[in-house]
Parts: structure tokens; C-alpha cells; sequence
């Protein structure tokens, strides 16, 4: 199939919806279901940013660059998911309660507009991993419809770069509690730290890195093409991520990797696993 006839597939599902509330964050996902609700649904569109201490400030400003581009009417809220003791617990199935509380917040505003429907990015590749976020949005009744219409993350990014979408190439960028590995509290204190240890990588040109929180430790992950720009720089970062409060920074040597605290955690807890999925 073509890129524009998976093109035209997305728009006659969205079309059919009547209007729609986007949960928008900025990404290459949720950005393209937001342009093309703008240009089917028009001003029945809204697209709504969630802000928290695990979304990064650099992240909330390049969305709404990109929702200004597009031209959807943009919403920031402020979530509270940090206050929530399961999501602090950070136990493996710790993005089911931070959907939970997004998709609680946008149903409210769905229900002041008399929207009937909540749309967010998830898209065919996404059921293959471990998300829990999923379970939340089922039961909240989110659609998802670059899943519907059965985009994988390939067909997206042609897509996007097919309508010019200025982060058809971005690369994903998880929330900040991802970067704790499970059973370690999360705190506004240590998402901040990742945060402006993140911010000297990105400083330094770099766009595909983790900073990885160890305690004392920062470990960084960025591809391996880029370990000569880490290493050029290492007094600087070691001295800027000193300051930040990293006692000792190293640098992962198998490279990048999505997901990659989840191999320091092993294999999920099979029974808690399988109840996520239901």
C-alpha cells in the first residue's frame, strides 16, 4: 500500500469521528494524529499537552511550536501524577497509573466541551512491547487511530515527512521517570536532575541519548557513531553533571537502546505482566 493511500485511510477514519480531543505530547505519533484531526475535523479539534515533573520543559516548548505550525487549538494542562504513591512506587506497571490520570483529565475536559471522542498515538508496533499504559487507555475508551488503520512506526514517519511535519524524523523521547530503573521511588528531585543532565547532551548537538539514573551514577547511552562527540567533551560533562549532583558519570559502551532498563530489571513479573495486558 502507498503512502498516500495509508494516507487517505487515516483521514477517512478520523473524518468519520465528528471531533476529537488529542493527547498531544509533542512526538512524531500524537503530532500526526493532531494534523490530521486539524485538517478533517477543523476547529472540532483540540489537541491537550500534559505537564508534569516528568515532562521535560524542552519537550512542552517544541509542542507547542509544532501545534502552532499545524494550526490545532493546543491545551496545557498540569497533571498530578506525582502525587499518586502507586506511580512514586515505580513498580514495572508504573505508566499505567500516569495514562490513568492523564485520560481521567482529558475525559473532564471531553465531557465541559460535549466531545465524545479521546484519541491518543499508539500505533500497530506499540502492542508488541510492554506498554501498561495501554490498559488504561482501553479503559477509558481511547482510540488510537494510527492503530485502527494499522500504521507501524515505518509508515508514520513516511507519512510525516510526506505532509512536511517538522519532527517527522524526532526520535522518541519517553517521560523522565523512564530513565529510574523499577523499585527505585520516583521523586520531582531526581526527574530533574535527568533533566538538566540531558540538557548538557543536548546542548552539545547530540539527539538519540538517554542519561540513565544509578543513584550517584548518571550512565549515558548514546549511539555509537556518537561516542567521539561524548568523549571529546567528557571533562565538560563530567564537570557539569558533578554539579548537577552525579557523583560519578560513565558511558554505556553497548550504545543506545530504547527500553533498556527493562534488561537491568530482567524478565517482568509474569502474573503483574499478564494482569496489565488484560
Amino acid at each position: 500500500m502507498e503512502t498516500k493511500e495509508k494516507l487517505n485511510n487515516l483521514r477517512a477514519f478520523i473524518k468519520k469521528l465528528n471531533n476529537a480531543i488529542i493527547a498531544y505530547s509533542g512526538g512524531i505519533d500524537s503530532t500526526l494524529v493532531a494534523r490530521i484531526c486539524r485538517d478533517e475535523l477543523g476547529e472540532k479539534a483540540i489537541a491537550v499537552t500534559a505537564t508534569s515533573p516528568s515532562y521535560p520543559k524542552y519537550e512542552l516548548e517544541q509542542a507547542k511550536k509544532i501545534a502552532k505550525k499545524i494550526g490545532i487549538e493546543h491545551l496545557i494542562i498540569e497533571t498530578h501524577e506525582i502525587k499518586n504513591e502507586q506511580y512514586l512506587k515505580n513498580k514495572s506497571n508504573r505508566c499505567y497509573f500516569c495514562k490513568t490520570t492523564l485520560y481521567s483529565e482529558l475525559e473532564k475536559i471531553a465531557k465541559e466541551l460535549n466531545y465524545e471522542n479521546i484519541l491518543n498515538g499508539i500505533n500497530v508496533d506499540d502492542l508488541g512491547d510492554f506498554r501498561p499504559g495501554i490498559k488504561a487507555a482501553k479503559e477509558y475508551r481511547v482510540i488510537s487511530p494510527l492503530k485502527e488503520v494499522g500504521l507501524t512506526k515505518k509508515d508514520i514517519i513516511e507519512i510525516a515527512e510526506h505532509l512536511g511535519l517538522p519532527n517527522w524524523n524526532k526520535p522518541a523521547s519517553p517521560c523522565l521517570s523512564s530513565r529510574v530503573p523499577y523499585g527505585i521511588m520516583i521523586t520531582p528531585e531526581i526527574l530533574e536532575k535527568i533533566e538538566k543532565a540531558e540538557g548538557v547532551l543536548r546542548d552539545l548537538g547530540l539527539m538519540q541519548f538517554r542519561v540513565r539514573y544509578h543513584k550517584e551514577i548518571a550512565r549515558i547511552e548514546v549511539e555509537k557513531k556518537d561516542f567521539e562527540v561524548v568523549l571529546a567533551n567528557a571533562d565538560l560533562i563530567n564537570k557539569k553533571f558533578r554539579d548537577i549532583g552525579f557523583a560519578y558519570t560513565c558511558l554505556d559502551l553497548r550504545g543506545f537502546k530504547s527500553g533498556r532498563l527493562n534488561e537491568i530489571n530482567g524478565v517482568f513479573d509474569e502474573k503483574q505482566e499478564k494482569e496489565i495486558a488484560l
